[in-house]
């Protein structure tokens, strides 16, 4: 019996390797095809977005006037100040440190006392049910030394920018913006998160601000797929790390 499945998943596998195999061999000469265009909302795992998003103010016209309050007129300000509007984060990171320390630590100590000798002055030479040696005596010592060393060089550049949506205006007027995008490229994820605080008056005309100009921010770069899978140890090895005391 085992030996009957073992037979059907060699067959199965080879199977579908030669399916594969086939339609790279049709498709030799041939300019790769598009994916079709179809309705996102109906495909599996589709799921809604559920954005914060600004209270719904009704439309209102002034008097004598063919536009109404959610008009945008040709002076309005378009960069981000409600729930829910875009704003793009040029994210300039340009990073170094070098950091170089050593420490060197170490103590010695020696005792010594002639016990014997003490108690051999007492009783003297000799005492009956006593064995005391006046020659005798006892020393300790011990040592202790400790040394390291731990530098540090290290060097981050990133150059991009992202889209992030206001999440929360302040009652000071500040805006919190939280983003993430993420891009796939054959089978590794690269994601950019980017989150903070931003003071309206840094906003630039064109509705962008830089990276540094956000307080209280968290930008995360990193990724996820087959490349970071083999870059990371074990989970074997990182729990032995963890409980190893050496």
């Amino acid at each position: 019996m085992t030996l009957l499945k073992i037979l059907s998943t060699i067959g199965l596998v080879a199977l579908l390797a030669g399916c594969s195999t086939l339609d790279k061999l049709s498709s030799v000469g041939e300019t790769p095809k598009l994916s079709a265009i179809e309705n996102p909302t109906a495909q599996p795992g589709y799921k809604a977005v559920n954005m914060p998003m600004p209270e719904i103010v009704a439309a209102s016209y002034q008097p004598n006037s063919l536009f109404s309050n959610q008009a945008r007129g040709f002076f309005k300000d378009q960069r981000a100040h409600r729930i829910g509007d875009i704003l793009t984060v040029l994210v300039t990171i340009d990073d170094s440190a070098q950091i170089s320390n050593a420490t060197t630590r170490k103590r010695s100590a020696s005792n010594e006392a002639n016990i014997g000798t003490s108690l051999g002055s007492v009783f003297g030479t000799k005492v009956p049910g006593i064995d005391v040696d006046a020659t005798g005596g006892i020393s300790t010592g011990g040592s202790l030394s400790d040394g390291g060393n731990g530098s540090v060089n290290r060097k981050e550049t990133l150059q991009t920018s992202v889209a992030v949506v206001v999440t929360q205006v302040l009652p000071n007027g500040n805006l919190v913006i939280e983003g993430r995008q993420e891009v796939r490229v054959n089978f590794e994820v690269r994601d950019l998160i980017v989150a903070g605080i931003v003071r309206p008056e840094d906003i630039g005309s064109d509705n962008t601000i830089m990276s540094e100009k956000i307080a209280e921010a968290r930008i995360a770069y990193g990724g996820r797929g087959q490349i970071t899978d083999v870059q990371q140890p074990r989970y074997g090895q990182q729990i032995a790390d963890a409980i190893l005391p050496f």
